[in-house]
């Protein structure tokens, strides 16, 4: 199985040799909770999300992405921010890729579904935001999130 290790201002980090577009989908229900998953390849928490593909726009990457790892359709509804950070890279084991983060980190609502696991999901849930201090996760997910929840609205570029 592949495995993803990431990296954030780690002295002994590969050097990147890729850099991939991708989203990040923070899906918020009525009552404020955050749609999060397990991921498989790390057992980290995190959003939705992953790469956008040649032919799709960034909220068509975001809602296939968040369908594909959580059973929920979800509706675009805003910008968290653009998070680039060179000093955070994602080695993907299988394959020896070791790109720097590009995220769009987008915000949405959820139109159908039931959260529902999947090949990149092993467990997918609704977090209120005091539940998400006790979740590992990578510290550059914490940065997107933390932004979510303290930012007000305005969106980052990082």
């Amino acid at each position: 199985m592949s495995t993803r290790i990431d990296y954030f201002d780690d002295g002994s980090a590969p050097p990147a040799n890729s850099l991939v577009p991708s989203v990040n989908v923070a899906v918020a229900d009525e009552d404020s909770r955050i749609l999060m998953i397990r991921r498989t390849d790390n057992g980290n928490w995190a959003l939705p999300g992953g790469a956008v593909d040649l032919g799709e726009s960034v909220a068509q990457a975001a809602v296939r992405e968040t369908l594909e790892e959580t059973g929920i359709l979800c509706e675009i509804t805003g910008l968290v921010g653009i998070f680039s950070n060179p000093r955070h890279v994602i080695h993907y084991t299988s394959n020896d890729e070791v790109r720097q983060e590009f995220s769009i980190v987008l915000t949405a609502r959820p139109v159908r579904g039931q959260p529902t696991p999947s090949e990149e999901s092993s467990v997918v849930t609704w977090n209120t935001a005091g539940d998400l201090d006790g979740l590992p996760m990578d510290r550059s997910m914490r940065i997107r999130i933390a932004h979510l929840l303290d930012d007000g609205g305005i969106p980052v570029i990082a």
